[in-house]
């Protein structure tokens, strides 16, 4: 990487306080750094610092007339190898994904022809917003590259997702962009030491987990028992055997893992959404438990009882079903992909015809009785239904289990 140069967007947030670290880490490897700061990033880290720590003078206004004398907007978004913003707010990712450019840093954004790695940060009720998600998809589908945020206390006093990922990480990721790729070919992200020798190396998984939350009203909705702790453990194992894993999640108990791309998502239909836009895959393990049916008439305030007492009547109809449409895929489907199948009764007569009817490579079947404690505990006890046949594990931890299906895995496509 020495001798590469990184044009360095600096967003107006409380992370802006990680920039100098990040900055000190870029150098070290040898890469040049252009420090651009825009009018709320001033107000967290001051231009004198990043200009000190960069080597070079920090860029802030659009219509500085020297620099624009020989439009220095575009001389600056055209010399870097890699443009980088941290941290990326919610301002700046909305500006970037609706072209806006009022200001130097969203102009340079809109005037780039190199690659765009952002680190999110913001409040976790702003990282969770539709608006917000809406815009990451946009930006993901227009190629630009995402790493973290991660989730813990805020500077605010809330818990959650919306924390920039440290500047180790994103260093990591900066030397990820700048791999020579060809043209579409999805980023892949190096991994820690410990997982770059795994049998996954190289590989990109797909994993949903979790319930996901269909609304009735706005204090209400339809959803099941899910912990998503076996789809955490599975995107986790997978990790380990040096996978990039995009993890999909529904409003689950269980905390992600670490150093997967974890993306959150509320219904069906938003569950899609994000699968979509995380292919193309090598494999995809549907772990997650959608509704089937979500309301129609869904209300938009607190529905209350009248004075006949009768409950209210509820239209249903029918979510996309993620499995059978990503198996159905021509062009973009994944190599593998391996579905889920909770059961009460007739597990594996079930199991199989779910299987043949949604076209998947393998099925995991489990029987979720109440008796069973499987729903929402810490074991697991599951049938791996292929095409040659069925295999029965013996009961074991959820980590077991997602070991042993991640090196099944391996062995499939690695």
């Amino acid at each position: 990487m020495n001798g590469k140069r990184i044009l360095l967007i600096i967003g107006g947030g409380i992370a802006a306080y990680k920039i100098p670290q990040l900055i000190r880490l870029i150098r070290a490897e040898g890469m040049a750094v252009t420090p651009v700061l825009t009018r709320a990033g001033a107000e967290f880290t001051t231009a004198m610092t990043v200009s000190v720590l960069a080597g070079e003078a920090a860029h802030e206004g659009l219509f500085d007339i020297a620099a624009e004398a020989e439009i220095g907007h575009i001389q600056l978004s055209r010399a870097a190898d890699l443009v980088v913003v941290a941290p990326a707010t919610g301002d700046l990712m909305a500006k970037m994904a609706h072209g806006l450019a009022d200001d130097l840093a969203s102009t340079l954004l809109l005037a780039t022809d190199k690659r765009v790695l952002i680190a999110p940060a913001m409040n976790v009720r702003m990282w969770q917003h539709p608006a917000t998600q809406r815009n990451l998809a946009e930006l993901r589908a227009d190629g630009i590259l995402t790493v973290g945020p991660d989730e813990g206390d805020m500077a605010c006093g809330e818990y959650g997702p919306g924390r920039m990922a440290e500047p180790e990480a994103i260093l990591r990721a900066i030397r990820s962009a700048l791999l020579p790729v060809a043209v579409g070919e999805p980023l892949k992200l190096l991994p820690e030491a410990k997982v770059m020798q795994g049998p996954l190396a190289e590989r990109h998984v797909i994993v949903t987990s979790g319930p996901t939350h269909e609304p009735i009203d706005p204090v209400r909705y339809i959803a099941n028992r899910s912990s998503g702790a076996q789809g955490a453990a599975i995107a986790a194992a997978l990790r380990d055997l040096g996978a990039r894993v995009s993890f999909v999640t529904g409003p689950a108990t269980v905390p992600p893992p670490d150093g997967v791309e974890v993306i959150r998502v509320e219904t069906a239909r938003e569950m899609r959404d994000a699968v979509d836009a995380a292919l193309p895959a090598d494999a995809a393990v549907m772990a997650a438990a959608v509704a089937d049916w979500r309301v129609t008439n869904a209300a938009q305030k607190k529905m209350k009882k009248d004075a006949s007492g009768k409950p209210p009547a509820l239209e249903m109809t029918e979510n996309p079903d993620i499995l059978a449409w990503i198996s159905g895929l021509k062009k973009r489907r994944p190599g593998l992909v391996v579905g889920f199948a909770a059961e009460t009764n007739d597990v594996i007569e079930n199991a199989t015809a779910k299987r043949l009817r949604k076209g998947c490579d393998w099925i995991v079947a489990n029987d979720v009785s109440p008796e069973t404690g499987i729903m929402g505990g810490a074991e697991n006890a599951v049938t791996v239904i292929r095409e040659d046949g069925a295999e029965d594990w013996p009961r074991m931890g959820k980590e077991a289990v997602a070991r042993r299906l991640a090196e099944a895995i391996a062995g499939a496509i690695g």
